[in-house]
């Protein structure tokens, strides 16, 4: 038969345990014990006023953070709502059933001044690499790093052309993103380069067509790793250009050298990190083997003579043809020696006219010029090493440790949705990938380090 609720009286005094309806697999039980916020006070002291009304709790709006980010909440909005509704989330904020959560509004002035201003982000995510390196997931032996491109809050629509001069107006009635970037130019040099397109609503988002498809505003976030759990050593964001791109790991590098001490054997990374410049900072500056494939255009396709086919003789500071002709870059001695480098950092060595007018390889060797020429970089005995490394087991073995960082790329963007950003300039790029850094290293700590987690048991959510 069916039945029927019985009718409710409210009860005069409620006994509730939120400790108890959490479940023992929920990832939030995994991260917490790990999860060191005892020092973030001391850090924000002196970004609060000593008098007026409390505000909102340090602890509390980091935790939020946390959880939005962990599970993939990009809005505040909604992140307050969850975080009202959830007990597993108000457990891990330390919020009683009978205690608010803060507004919206609230939350989101916080997050972006004093939040900002103080760097805590990032001495977050550093205190949480910390504990990562003490629990042992981290060997420092081997580190990769990769770039991916991540929209910016910015239409399409409204940009001009970056050779066209703007009115930005009065400065000090501004959006935050136009004053960081007029600030930007005053303490840096102006470019060479001119951007093709500025956007008006973030003008420090770069705009970019390389993921194909029609050009938009973005920034890259760089991350490095260590290749034994997977750890995030660090993360900057940058512009969307290669060399940005092959600054950024060089500046992550500096910065984990400097503050953690940690200068791996091996870097892993792709054809974007092979250029001659990069390769010979890695070699020659740090003594890093350079996992990565040589950036080299010196292959050819219609059938002639290649680099490869020319051998070079050190000594003699020549390259022999395979007529066995030498390519030199002087051919008469000079009274006031020169390099000979180029504005590409190489030097050309070119054959002697008259070797190559009677060479009978000269239609497979250059059938279009007089001579032969091969420029050779200055950095080339690195670009040598790397050669070198590529033809080992050990890079084979490299090449599948990088897909790791592939994978927290496409775990962001596909299923925490990190694929566009919601905060402006690159104060706001920065304080997104911290975050988005610092959540799947929890992460790696809770299913690597829980007791839970030892038994498979770890739920997401």
């Amino acid at each position: 038969m069916m039945g029927q609720q019985a009718s409710v009286q409210t009860p005069l005094f409620y006994s509730f345990n939120l400790e108890s309806h959490v479940p023992q697999d929920h990832l939030l039980r995994g991260i917490d014990p790990f999860l060191d916020l005892s020092e973030l006070r001391q850090q924000l002291t002196e970004y609060y006023s000593a008098i007026g009304r409390p505000s909102i709790a340090p602890e509390l709006m980091m935790r939020m953070l946390i959880i939005g980010y962990c599970f993939g909440i990009r809005s505040e909005r909604r992140l307050c709502e969850e975080v009202h509704l959830n007990l597993a989330y108000r457990w891990f904020c330390r919020l009683r059933l009978d205690d608010a959560v803060p507004d919206h509004s609230t939350f989101s002035k916080n997050r972006h001044g004093r939040f900002r201003k103080s760097c805590a982000f990032r001495l977050l995510f550093e205190g949480v690499l910390k504990r990562c390196m003490a629990e042992g997931l981290v060997r420092g032996e081997g580190f990769a790093t990769d770039a991916s491109i991540i929209k910016a809050d910015a239409q399409r629509q409204r940009r001009v052309a970056g050779s066209e001069p703007i009115d930005w107006g009065d400065p000090e009635e501004a959006t935050r993103s136009v004053r960081e970037f007029l600030a930007g130019l005053e303490v840096e040099n102006p470019s060479d380069t001119v951007a093709k397109a500025i956007s008006l609503t973030d003008p420090a988002a770069s705009w970019t067509a390389a993921p194909g498809g029609p050009a938009f505003f973005a920034y890259a976030t760089n991350y490095r790793i260590d290749l034994k759990a997977g750890i995030i050593m660090d993360v900057e964001a940058s512009a969307v250009n290669s060399a940005a791109e092959v600054q950024a790991p060089q500046t992550m590098l500096d910065r984990v050298e400097e503050k953690l001490g940690i200068t791996p054997d091996r870097l892993v990374g792709d054809t974007n990190y092979g250029a001659a410049a990069m390769l010979a900072w890695l070699v020659d500056k740090k003594g890093i083997e350079p996992h990565v494939p040589v950036w080299d255009k010196a292959q050819r396709q219609d059938g002639t003579f290649s680099r490869g086919d020319f051998v070079w003789d050190e000594p003699a500071n020549e390259y022999r043809c395979p007529n066995g002709k030498a390519l030199r870059c002087d051919w008469r001695p000079l009274k006031n020696p020169r390099t000979h480098v180029t504005k590409a950092d190489t030097i050309i060595y070119r054959a002697s006219e008259h070797d190559c007018a009677k060479c009978p390889l000269k239609d497979r060797c250059c059938p279009n010029t007089p001579m032969r020429k091969i420029a050779r970089s200055v950095h080339e005995a690195a670009r040598d090493v790397a050669h070198a490394i590529g033809k080992t087991e050990a890079y084979k073995q490299s090449r599948q440790d990088r897909k790791k960082v592939e994978m927290l790329f496409a775990h962001h963007k596909r299923i925490l949705k990190l694929d566009k950003l919601r905060l402006r300039g690159f104060s706001g790029a920065r304080d997104e990938f911290l975050l988005a850094a610092t959540a799947p290293n929890l992460r790696r700590m809770a299913k690597w380090l829980s007791p839970i987690a030892a038994k498979g048991q770890m739920n997401p959510a």
